[in-house]
């Protein structure tokens, strides 16, 4: 358990469990409800109890990226009010869940009141892989998956919360797994949320070379911790005829495989 965690966590006789606040996040609501339900199983069989506030919103983070501050503040107000009286806030994305935890306070510059809420709340989220390790102290999990697969270290969750360690650690606790590494996994994969739809060429020639990266390993099955990634390397990899599955890494950590990989349609 971190050392930050609250008094009342887990893990002595007589305590309470783990509290916890799931942001389900805008992508896997309306595309992936899956995830969500992996997250879930995850924290629960860690001894957390978990909760799915149903005022929560999307983070902001389109607003924020656009420069749109007044609405960007206004949605933070609102998904800060909706997750009061957790012990922590998780989100099974680094994108959203480094909106919630480093970009939060900015929007409060000046506001000494606003901004003492906001840095508080942002001190209790956590990326869904990096709550089970950095927080809970989870080393394995109990679930299997036989093939190769690949893992993307998508950019928000590499380089604003420093996440690539953890999910390969858990990944390593899985019976019959394979991990083949890319040449350049923490290489952008041209998503960018809204960039991709600003800069289409630009975007499409970074992940053609990140499919072309990933095909090089020989993996069957791709995973990442960011819906928006995998929904786009899903699609160039269908558009290029390549035979690579694709999922969340919650999904296959909290052995729920049986939905159709991203992208694919139920037979």
């Amino acid at each position: 358990m971190s050392e930050n965690a609250p008094a009342r966590a887990s893990g002595g006789q007589g305590t309470a469990p783990l509290r916890v606040g799931l942001f389900v996040t805008c992508l896997v609501d309306l595309f992936r409800p899956s995830v969500g339900f992996a997250a879930v199983k995850l924290m629960e069989d860690a001894g957390c109890t978990v909760e799915v506030p149903a005022a929560q919103t999307c983070c902001g983070q389109p607003a924020f990226n656009s420069g749109d501050r007044t609405d960007a503040r206004a949605i933070a107000e609102q998904v800060i009010r909706a997750f009061e009286g957790y012990d922590y806030v998780v989100a099974p994305s680094g994108s959203c869940a480094g909106m919630l935890k480093k970009h939060y306070p900015e929007l409060f510059a000046g506001d000494e009141a606003a901004l003492a809420r906001a840095e508080a709340f942002a001190g209790r989220v956590h990326e869904l892989v990096s709550f089970l390790t950095d927080v809970l102290g989870v080393t394995g999990v109990e679930a299997a998956f036989s093939g190769k697969v690949t893992y993307h270290d998508s950019c928000s969750g590499l380089r604003e919360l420093g996440i690539q360690a953890q999910p390969r650690k858990l990944l390593a606790s899985v019976e019959g797994l394979e991990l083949a590494e890319m040449r350049d996994p923490d290489v952008c994969c041209g998503f960018g949320g809204t960039f991709c739809v600003k800069y289409p060429d630009i975007s499409d020639k970074i992940v053609t070379e990140k499919t072309a990266d990933i095909a090089g390993t020989g993996a069957d099955l791709l995973l990442a911790g960011d819906l928006g990634c995998l929904m786009n390397m899903a699609g160039k990899l269908k558009r290029e005829g390549k035979a690579i599955e694709v999922r969340h890494v919650a999904e296959v950590l909290a052995g729920m495989t049986d939905q159709p990989a991203i992208g694919e349609r139920r037979r």
